[in-house]
């Protein structure tokens, strides 16, 4: 987070101090803009997963615990 910080900084240093706020508004507007284009263009597959998330959450701890035995098995091999 201090990386995308310092990135934002540097950004801003290359204008007058004095428009700052309005760089900062524009860059915060492009921001909501895009999230709203992206939410727009896959609302489906976000619908989806909040649809089907609750149910493959047991499933995936079934595959990720079956996973763990096998590597736990393969590691016990000696």
């Amino acid at each position: 987070m201090q990386e995308l910080t310092n990135v934002y900084n540097q950004f801003l240093s290359n204008f007058p101090p004095s428009i700052h706020p309005l760089i900062s508004f524009g860059l915060a507007i492009l921001l909501i803009y895009g999230i709203i284009k992206v939410i727009q263009k896959d609302f489906v597959y976000i619908i989806l997963l909040v649809v089907l998330l609750p149910a493959s959450i047991p499933i995936l701890k079934n595959i990720w615990q079956s996973l763990a035995n096998i590597i736990t098995f393969l590691l016990a091999k000696k």
